[in-house]
């Protein structure tokens, strides 16, 4: 071993150390690796900031960018909308959608495909009184066995594709994963259909302040369009079952809780009661228009996005003892009011004829460099920051169109992925699918800087001859022995490594030396390299290794444990099924 193969091997071993104590967040350890090569000479100056500008950095932020519009679409809910209030038990929400979030997860990133997927789990549960802990695991799981399957759908198909061309001088393409990925899918999804018995029952999940604040529900008016096509207020419930219709207004006259079969005109009025989400999606649903000023607010600064704030009317806020109309706040203030937030009271009146008092929580749609002003002005206390999105537009088949035009052209091989799905994202935005605001929200920071500061460190372990010097071990260790062992021993390897360090880091470092292995015992590399992408792809161990796994945790209330009850049986059929699969689509 050379001098700067051992500085290699240490910078590594530190680097796996680090991730392993857990003291610092991932993305520090990635930077402190990279500035510790950079020191000791193990990685040029020219070279540093190579993972920058990788398309691995580029593809995985495009498509984190492609997953938040898919998620502000709300064309997830529409295609489940008549599934949905089938499935009244756990026996039937846990395939349901494990299956759902997993076919979403072969055409977006896993984790984006479970985010947008886990608000629609969540509410069915709370509905059906079913436990999220038999639930979530087992999406979280399907996303990452679904992300196998595409080029896109996880983060290390995306490295070890660049690793191959790197070596071979062309990538694996968007759809090279298909077949292994598919067959394993599906027999992770027989597993899971049936598997999520083995987790805890009535586990209680932790929350974030915002999503506490969810619960709240807002008060707020809604009318139909003069396009209208009259149907039953029980029609309308069932379109929002976490939505009250407190009352129908109809030429100046208010009918309280309207019976169900009480038919709903052109032209009416609707009090309504819900969290914002779930106003959002019954609006979205319906049809029905919400009541407010009518001003064109992001019309008057082309720069300046329309955005919404929480806010509680302080003791001393000139809005106490107004109504919305009296205060004229879009004329004095630049703001809308879209609802209204009283503890122990409903909504009785028009919105805007609603007289406000210290305490209510009050939702207010404004441009955003017009906000922070008028919540001073108006001594409104804004709360914790979370994501509210009543009152804006969806353009709901937008980024499926788009995101089915740039695989086209991927798969035909008429632009690179990375130029395609950049493009896809920039598109999105620019047609509306998604403000500049929740495009930057949307992309994982620390994930895309552990990346590009991982890349380079990786690289040195090639560079200086590491990577062929533990080929070179484990070809002694393999020589003569049947070749699916090899492909096995590499996928174990690669499975074992990185529910303790994270995927991405995973194959960035077993890849180059998966190739080399391959090489040295004379095989075509293609095998290894699939090798190496499922055993990252196949974190089923511990909730720190993966996004998606991460994610689950609080929600579904999980301990570290109980990620080995449903994910070491189910890594244990992909470390069986796996190797021959790979061998008989990739034969060496």
């Amino acid at each position: 071993m050379t001098l700067q193969q051992g500085l290699a091997f240490g910078l590594v071993g530190l680097t796996i150390a680090g991730f392993i104590w857990g003291r610092f967040r991932y993305d520090l350890v990635a930077l402190a690796a990279l500035v510790g090569g950079l020191a000791v000479g193990v990685i040029p100056a020219e070279a540093a900031f190579d993972g920058f500008r990788n398309d691995v950095t580029v593809i995985i932020a495009a498509a984190l960018v492609v997953s938040a519009a898919f998620a502000r679409s709300g064309i997830v809910e529409l295609a489940l909308k008549r599934v949905l209030p089938l499935l009244k038990t756990e026996r039937s929400q846990a395939p349901v959608l494990t299956l759902a979030v997993t076919l979403l997860s072969m055409v977006t990133k896993n984790v984006g495909a479970l985010a947008i997927m886990m608000p629609v789990a969540m509410q069915l549960t709370r509905r059906t009184g079913t436990s999220p802990s038999r639930i979530l695991m087992p999406m979280a799981f399907g996303a990452m066995a679904g992300g196998m399957v595409t080029l896109v759908g996880t983060s290390p198909n995306i490295i070890v594709a660049e690793t191959r061309a790197e070596l071979m001088g062309e990538p694996f393409g968007m759809y090279d994963f298909a077949p292994v990925g598919l067959a394993l899918t599906a027999l992770a999804l027989v597993f899971l259909a049936f598997g999520y018995r083995l987790l805890p029952r009535h586990r209680q999940g932790t929350i974030s302040l915002g999503e506490a604040l969810s619960g709240q529900g807002y008060g707020t008016e809604a009318r139909t369009p003069d396009d209208w096509e009259p149907e039953t207020v029980k029609a309308l419930r069932e379109r929002g079952a976490e939505v009250r219709i407190l009352a129908l207004i109809r030429g100046g006259r208010r009918i309280p809780r309207p019976r169900g079969n009480q038919k709903v005109q052109p032209g009416d009025s609707l009090l309504l009661e819900g969290g914002p989400e779930a106003l959002e999606s019954f609006f979205a649903a319906t049809g029905l228009r919400l009541v407010r000023d009518d001003h064109p607010i992001a019309r008057e600064q082309a720069t300046d996005e329309v955005q919404v704030v929480e806010a509680v009317v302080g003791a001393n806020s000139p809005l106490a003892g107004q109504t919305a109309r009296q205060a004229d706040l879009y004329g004095q203030y630049g703001v809308n009011l879209l609802g209204v937030s009283r503890s122990g009271h409903e909504l009785t009146q028009k919105l805007r004829s609603a007289r406000l008092r210290p305490g209510d929580i009050v939702l207010l749609q404004g441009g955003e460099a017009r906000l922070p002003m008028a919540l001073q002005e108006l001594d409104l206390l804004p709360l914790a920051e979370r994501q509210v999105r009543l009152g804006g537009s969806r353009r709901r088949f937008l980024p499926a169109v788009v995101l089915a035009a740039a695989m086209v052209l991927v798969g035909f091989g008429v632009v690179p992925v990375a130029v395609a799905f950049f493009g896809a994202a920039v598109i999105i935005v620019a047609l509306g699918g998604l403000k500049m605001r929740e495009a930057y929200a949307a992309l994982d920071g620390p994930l895309l800087v552990l990346i590009a500061a991982l890349i380079p460190v990786s690289d040195a372990i090639q560079q200086t001859g590491g990577a062929d010097l533990i080929a070179g071990l484990m070809r002694d260790l393999f020589t003569g022995l049947p070749a699916v062992l090899a492909v096995g021993g590499l996928m174990l390897a690669a499975m074992a490594v990185t529910p303790f360090l994270n995927n991405a880091a995973t194959v960035l470092i077993v890849a180059p030396i998966g190739a080399s292995l391959a090489t040295q015992l004379g095989y075509d590399p293609d095998a290894f390299l699939m090798a190496v992408a499922v055993g990252a792809a196949c974190d089923f161990l511990t909730p720190v290794g993966h996004q998606c796994n991460t994610l689950v945790m609080g929600p579904g209330g999980y301990r570290f444990e109980d990620y080995a009850r449903l994910g070491a049986p189910l890594s244990l059929l992909v470390l069986l099924a796996g190797p021959p699969l790979i061998l008989l689509f990739w034969p060496l």
